[in-house]
C-alpha cells in the first residue's frame, strides 16, 4: 500500500531545487520518518551528499534506519545508518545517517560548514527538545554563514508550521494527510484519590474485556511501569496476555520485542512511556489506555536546582497517544481523565528549553563562539534567569572565563559530551588518579536511583558505589538494587572509562566519593548547621531525611535535591572531609576580614573569616581593628541605631535647637533635622571619633564642639548675635532663652524683672519675638505673651491683683513701666 507521504513528495522536492528550507506537516501514519529521506537521496541538488535526520530518541533512530534499510534490500550501516552514543554504525558508502540528540551536536561543533552533509532534517520538532532547538539554530547559522547550499527540513505531526517557516525566513509549508483509522475516545475518570497503578491496571483488565487486539498504555516513568507490571501480574489477565514493559533505559533486546508484533495467539500489553509517543508504530496495537501524565525536569533558576516532576500532558501529546491505536486499524483510547479536565490542558508541551538547566546549551553556544543567545535564531530564545544562572555556573566551574568566553578547560568539558558538573569532575578526577571513581558517579547521578522502597531512604551515595562495584565482581549481587539500572549505570561507566582511556579493572576507592562529587556540585557543598539541615555553599537551605548517618557529618556535597518544598530535601550525597575542601578546593577560597559592632558587648570588634560560597569554614576573632575600619563601623552603627547614642548633653542639645533656630530664617545654612544629620555623619561627627571603640567611649565625644564645627567663622559670629544663648532683661539678670520650639524661643523670666520694659524681647536680627513666660515670684508662669506692651496696658493690672494677694511684700507698681525692675523682693532704694 501506498504511504500518503508519496503524494506531497514531488512537491516537496520542487521547493528544495530553488529553497533553502522547508516545513512539513505530516499527520500519524503518513510514513514521513521512512519515507522522506530516501526519496530525497538522488536529488541532484544534493550531488552525492548525505542526508542526516535528528530523531529524538535512541529506540525510533534505530527503528527507522533498520525500516529503511529493510525497504531497500539493505542491512542497517550500508546506505542508511545511524549514529547515537556508544552505538554506531555507518560505512563509507552510508548517504541517510539517522542521529539523536547530542550528535548533531557534536557535528557541527566539530565541523560547522557540515561540508559532507547535504541536507539536515529535524524530525518529530514538534517535541522541542533542547538539542533539537540548539542543532536548528546552529545550523541556521551554518546555512548563513558558511553553506548557502545546505538545506534544512523541519518535519512534525503536530505544529505551527507557519510560526517554524518564519524562523526559516518564510520557507514554504507542505502538508500531508496520514493514514489513520477511525478511533474512539472514551473519557473514564478516576477519583481524585486512587493510586495510579492501579487506575491504569483497571484500565487494562476493561480494555482486554472490552477491545480486541493489543494494548498500548502510556504511564510517566520506569517507576509506574513496574508497579503497573506487578499489579497486572497479581490480577487474573485473559490467556495469552503478555506484558511488556518499555522505556528509554532498557535493554535493546526488551525494547524490540515490546515493539514487534505479538505471537500468534498472544495479547501484547505495551507498558510505555512517552516514549511511544510518536515515530513508533507498535504493531497490533488497537487499544490507547492513557494516563495523561508525564516525567520532565523542571529547572528553578532561584536555586539552580532541577528536580523531577510529574505533569499532564498537552492536548497535542495526548492527540499523538490516541493516534497510536488507530495506525493499522480502527481502535479505542481510554483517557483516564474527565472531559472537563481535557479542556483545561495546555495545548502544546512546553519546549525543554523553557524548564531545563541550560548549563549544557550555555557550554555549547559557548564552544560555538555566541556570548549572548540573541546572536542565533530561536523558535523560543533561552530564557534570562535561567541563562545567567548557567553561566554563573559555568564560570564557576572554570570552563567560562570572566568575559564569557570559553576556557581551554571548558573546551575539554565539552569534548566529553557530558553535563558540564560531570565533565569538570572527570576531568578534576583524572588529574587527582581517581577518575575510575568518577566515571562510576557521573554514570550513577545519569540514571534513576538503584534502590527502590526503604533502601532509597538512605541519602548515602556512597552506598551506590559500593553496591555497583560488588555488581561489577559479581552480576549476580544486585545488593537490593534494580538489575536493568546497574546494568544501564555500568554501561555508561565503561563508556565514559573508555572515552578517558582508562584501562578496565582499576581500582576504586569510594571514600573520595564526597570530593569528587564537590567538584561537580562546588554550589551544593553543605556545612552542617543541625537537626540533619544543611547550609549549601549556593547560599540555600537543605535537609536530609530523619534518621540519616550523614546528618553527623560537618560537610556534605548534595548531589540528588528536591526543591519542591521551601527547604530543599537532600535525596543523595556523600560526605566531604574538611581537608579535602580546603586543599582541593583552596583556589576558590576567599579570605575576609570583617569589623563589626558587637551589640551585646556594646564595641568595635573584629575578626577574619574563611569562605566558600555562602559557608564560613574557619573564624578567627580578636582581631584589633584600624581606627578608619572603627570609626566606619561607629558611623555605621550611630545611623542606624539613631542619633541617640550620642551624648546630647544641655549645651549639645542649645546648640543643636540655636542651630535649627537659625535654619529656619536662612537658606544657606546647615540642616539640623535627624535625617540631614544622619546622612552627613561621615563629615561633622567622624574628626571627634578618634580613639573612641564601645558605648562608653562614645560619651567622651564633645558634640556641642562637633555640632559647632559645622559653621565656619562668619557663621558662628551670626550664632552668637542672632541666636544667643540669653538676654539681659531690665533687673540687669541674664537669663537664658529656650529653643526647644524653633518657631518660637522662650524667655521664661520673673514679671518684676520685666517693669520698665516697653517692647518685647527680638532675635534672630529682630525679626523674631521671643515667647515671654512671665514668672511669679515662685517662678510659677502667670502670662505667656510675645506682646509684652499689650499686656502691660489691658492684662498686667489683674495679673497685679492675684500677685499681691498671694506675695504682699513683694513689689507691685501701680505704674509698671516707671518701676524699677528688680530680682529681689523690694527693688533697692
Amino acid at each position: 500500500m501506498q504511504l500518503p507521504i508519496t503524494q506531497v513528495l514531488p512537491e516537496l522536492k520542487q521547493i528544495f531545487h530553488s529553497a533553502p528550507a522547508a516545513v512539513l506537516i505530516a499527520e500519524p501514519g503518513a510514513g514521513k520518518t521512512t519515507g522522506t529521506p530516501p526519496a530525497l537521496l538522488d536529488e541532484p541538488w544534493l550531488a552525492g551528499k548525505t542526508i542526516l535526520m535528528l530523531e529524538p530518541r535512541r529506540l525510533a533512530a534505530r527503528s527507522a534506519a533498520s525500516y529503511m534499510a529493510a525497504a531497500m534490500g539493505e542491512s542497517v550501516g550500508q546506505t542508511v545508518g545511524y549514529r547515537m552514543r556508544q552505538d554506531t554504525r555507518v560505512g563509507k558508502h552510508t548517504r541517510i545517517v539517522v542521529v539523536t540528540e547530542g550528535v548533531l551536536t557534536r557535528m557541527l561543533q566539530s565541523d560547522p560548514s557540515l561540508g559532507d552533509v547535504g541536507l539536515v532534517i529535524f524530525d518529530e520538532f514538534h517535541e522541542r527538545s533542547l538539542h533539537a532547538d540548539l542543532g536548528l539554530a546552529l545550523a541556521l547559522e551554518a546555512q548563513a554563514v558558511l553553506r548557502e547550499d545546505l538545506r534544512i527540513l523541519i518535519m512534525s505531526a503536530t505544529l505551527d508550521g507557519e510560526r517554524v517557516a518564519g524562523l526559516l525566513g518564510g520557507a514554504p509549508v507542505v502538508n500531508c494527510p496520514g493514514r489513520t483509522y477511525p478511533v474512539e475516545t472514551l473519557y473514564v475518570p478516576s477519583r481524585s484519590d486512587a493510586i495510579l497503578e492501579q487506575t491504569a491496571a483497571a484500565g487494562v483488565r476493561r480494555a482486554l474485556a472490552e477491545q480486541s487486539g493489543d494494548v498500548l498504555v502510556f504511564l510517566p516513568g520506569e517507576r509506574e511501569i513496574r508497579r503497573t507490571e506487578s499489579e497486572l501480574s497479581r490480577a487474573s489477565l485473559p490467556p495469552g496476555t503478555v506484558l511488556r514493559p518499555l522505556y528509554g533505559q532498557l535493554p535493546q533486546q526488551l525494547q524490540d520485542a515490546a515493539v514487534a508484533p505479538a505471537v500468534p495467539g498472544e495479547r501484547k500489553v505495551v507498558l510505555a512511556t512517552s516514549i511511544a509517543e510518536t515515530s513508533l508504530t507498535i504493531e497490533g496495537v488497537r487499544t490507547v489506555i492513557d494516563t495523561g501524565l508525564r516525567r520532565t525536569q523542571v529547572f528553578s533558576p532561584r536555586t539552580g536546582m532541577p528536580r523531577l516532576a510529574t505533569v499532564p500532558v498537552s492536548k497535542a501529546s495526548a492527540d499523538q497517544r490516541r493516534g497510536r491505536a488507530g495506525r493499522t486499524a480502527p481502535g479505542v483510547c481510554y483517557r483516564l481523565w474527565s472531559e472537563a479536565e481535557h479542556a483545561r490542558l495546555p495545548d502544546n508541551t512546553v519546549p525543554e528549553m523553557l524548564e531545563t538547566d541550560l548549563a549544557q546549551l550555555a557550554l555549547e553556544l559557548a564552544l560555538w563562539g555566541v556570548r549572548e543567545p540573541g546572536a542565533l535564531l530561536w523558535l523560543d530564545p533561552p530564557p534570562a534567569a535561567p541563562y545567567a544562572q548557567a553561566t554563573a555556573l559555568l564560570r564557576q566551574l572554570g570552563a567560562l572565563d570572566a568575559g564569557g568566553a570559553i576556557t581551554p578547560h571548558g573546551r575539554r568539558m565539552a569534548a566529553l559530551g557530558a553535563h558540564p558538573r560531570a565533565a569538570h569532575m572527570l576531568l578534576r578526577a583524572a588529574e587527582l588518579g581517581a577518575a575510575p571513581l568518577a566515571c562510576r558517579l557521573a554514570a550513577l547521578l545519569q540514571e534513576r536511583d538503584l534502590f527502590k522502597g526503604p533502601a532509597a531512604q538512605d541519602s548515602d551515595l556512597t552506598r551506590r558505589v559500593e553496591v555497583l562495584l560488588r555488581y561489577e565482581r559479581s552480576a549476580a549481587d544486585t545488593g537490593g538494587a534494580d538489575p536493568g539500572l546497574l546494568r544501564a549505570v555500568e554501561r555508561e561507566s565503561r563508556a565514559l572509562q573508555a572515552q578517558l582511556g582508562l584501562a578496565p579493572g582499576a581500582p576504586v576507592d569510594s571514600s573520595a566519593a564526597g570530593l569528587l562529587l564537590s567538584f561537580a556540585y562546588p554550589d551544593r557543598v553543605g556545612q552542617k548547621r543541625g537537626d540533619g539541615a544543611f547550609l549549601l555553599s549556593g547560599g540555600r537551605g537543605a535537609a536530609l531525611r530523619e534518621g540519616q548517618p550523614l546528618a553527623r557529618s560537618p560537610y556534605i556535597v548534595a548531589a540528588g535535591v528536591d526543591d519542591a518544598a521551601g527547604q530543599g530535601r537532600i535525596l543523595l550525597a556523600a560526605e566531604l572531609p574538611e581537608e579535602d575542601l580546603l586543599l582541593q578546593h583552596k583556589d576558590a577560597l576567599s579570605e575576609e576580614r570583617e569589623v563589626y559592632w558587637d551589640k551585646d558587648a556594646g564595641s568595635v570588634q573584629a575578626r577574619r573569616r574563611t569562605r566558600f560560597g555562602a559557608l564560613v569554614l574557619k573564624e578567627t576573632a580578636h582581631e584589633r581593628p584600624t581606627a578608619e575600619e572603627i570609626e566606619e563601623v561607629l558611623l555605621s552603627v550611630i545611623a542606624t541605631e539613631g542619633l541617640e547614642l550620642l551624648p546630647w548633653d544641655k549645651g549639645a542639645v542649645q546648640l543643636r535647637q540655636r542651630m535649627a533656630f537659625i535654619g529656619r530664617l536662612r537658606t544657606d545654612w546647615p540642616d539640623m533635622s535627624d535625617e540631614a544629620l544622619t546622612a552627613g555623619l561621615g563629615d561633622w561627627l567622624r574628626p571627634y571619633l578618634q580613639g573612641i571603640r564601645n558605648l562608653r567611649d562614645l560619651q567622651r565625644v564633645p558634640l556641642a564642639k562637633a555640632l559647632e564645627g559645622m559653621l565656619d567663622w562668619p557663621a558662628r559670629q551670626v550664632l552668637e548675635k542672632e541666636a544667643p544663648t540669653h538676654i539681659a532683661v531690665p533687673s540687669g539678670s541674664r537669663v537664658a532663652l529656650d529653643y526647644n520650639d524653633p518657631q518660637a524661643p522662650v524667655l521664661a523670666v520673673r514679671l518684676q524683672e520685666m517693669f520698665g520694659a516697653l517692647d518685647t524681647p527680638r532675635i534672630g536680627g529682630g525679626k523674631v519675638p521671643v515667647l515671654l513666660h512671665l514668672l511669679s515670684p515662685a517662678r510659677r508662669p502667670v502670662q505667656v505673651t510675645s506682646d509684652l506692651a499689650s499686656f502691660w496696658r489691658s492684662t498686667y493690672f489683674e495679673v497685679k491683683k492675684d500677685l499681691k494677694g498671694r506675695y504682699p511684700k513683694h513689689y507691685w507698681p501701680d505704674n509698671p513701666l516707671e518701676a524699677i525692675p528688680t530680682s529681689r523682693v523690694r527693688p533697692r532704694n
